[in-house]
């Protein structure tokens, strides 16, 4: 009796799927930040719904891959759509630590809705690599430095096509809404009202699989790189190697020396002076030899020399001819022309 009861309290599988769509609703349209503490535990609910519906979709087997998407009940279609939403969910989770498993999930939830899909025929696509097939591709190709044109035209025109069909797809959904959800759609236009959903969701499927790709090589190329900067400095912080000698032994090095020259006897500044002082600088036109240095050296020292003399000479006779005038005014010996 008791057990009867609890399985009456516990949640079906519709209010499981309505509920866990409200909330991936809610979280889109939200105009919090993602890292909000309400948006998360919208997140962590929703997940917790879509978790409890995947298990009683197994429990109640209600695909099979031994029956045709014509054989599946119209109101039963939207359940496709469980795995789509889990990924959804997971690409909201904003723990950084654990960012590059929340997107591998998010991938394998995607992954596995667009292989329901494409066994169903639900729309034409291409399905993405998986994880084996992505890895051989990249062996296959590590020669190859940039894509080619052609690849890269084929991804552009398929990016439109998806684009035009988006738009197409949500035109017709809002056409279709308002009866659906209002239970006046007979049952041809509520299977193609859950088609067209399955259909959106394959279109926002591959755009997250392939911006999920992108985000997975830029972790792991981070991860690579902060390990190597890990390596590089744990070698730096090695202690210091003491200096050791080029030589063969110990005692040829008593005997020859280090086998480098010795410390400097001068300055930057003493041999720029020097080497201004003899005209060898650059700038100064051809260096000289060491004689010329020489002789350079004494001729500027001989002419410093006599400057001084000269100097000295002119003075004397400047000061015997100022006593010369005091004692002789002027005018004095011309007796001549005296008056």
């Amino acid at each position: 009796m008791a057990a009867a009861e609890e399985e009456l309290l516990l949640p079906r599988l519709p209010e499981l799927f309505e509920t866990s769509k409200q909330l991936l609703d809610e979280v889109e349209i939200a105009t919090e930040p993602t890292g909000s503490r309400i948006i998360q535990d919208k997140v962590f609910k929703g997940l917790d719904l879509l978790k409890k519906a995947a298990e009683m979709l197994l429990q109640l087997n209600l695909f099979s891959q031994n029956e045709d998407l014509e054989e599946i009940a119209s109101t039963d279609l939207k359940y496709l759509m469980v795995p789509a939403f889990q990924g959804a969910f997971a690409m909201k989770q904003v723990n950084p630590n654990k960012r590059l498993d929340h997107l591998q999930w998010a991938r394998e939830h995607f992954l596995n809705y667009l292989t329901q899909c494409q066994y169903y025929h639900v729309a034409e696509f291409k399905l993405p690599k998986t994880k084996t097939n992505s890895a051989e591709n990249n062996t296959a190709n590590s020669s190859m430095a940039y894509p080619s044109i052609v690849a890269m035209a084929s991804q552009r025109q398929a990016k439109i096509e998806r684009y035009k069909q988006k738009k197409e797809v949500e035109h017709r959904l809002s056409a279709l809404k308002s009866a659906v959800e209002g239970g006046q759609a007979d049952d041809e236009h509520v299977r193609e009202y859950y088609l067209l959903h399955l259909r959106r969701w394959i279109g926002i499927s591959l755009e997250e699989i392939e911006s999920i790709d992108q985000e997975i090589k830029i972790l792991r190329e981070k991860d690579s790189t902060k390990e190597a900067s890990t390596s590089q400095s744990s070698r730096h912080d090695r202690p210091p190697m003491k200096p050791f000698v080029l030589t063969r032994n110990m005692a040829q090095a008593k005997v020859f020396g280090a086998g480098y020259p010795s410390l400097a006897s001068m300055t930057v500044n003493d041999w720029y002076e020097q080497h201004r002082k003899f005209g060898a600088l650059p700038d100064q036109g051809i260096a000289k030899t060491m004689s010329e240095f020489k002789r350079a050296a004494q001729q500027q020292d001989d002419q410093e020399h006599e400057e001084e003399e000269d100097d000295e000479q002119a003075v004397r006779r400047a000061r015997e001819w100022d006593d010369w005038k005091d004692t002789r005014p002027r005018g004095y010996g011309n007796r001549q022309n005296m008056g």
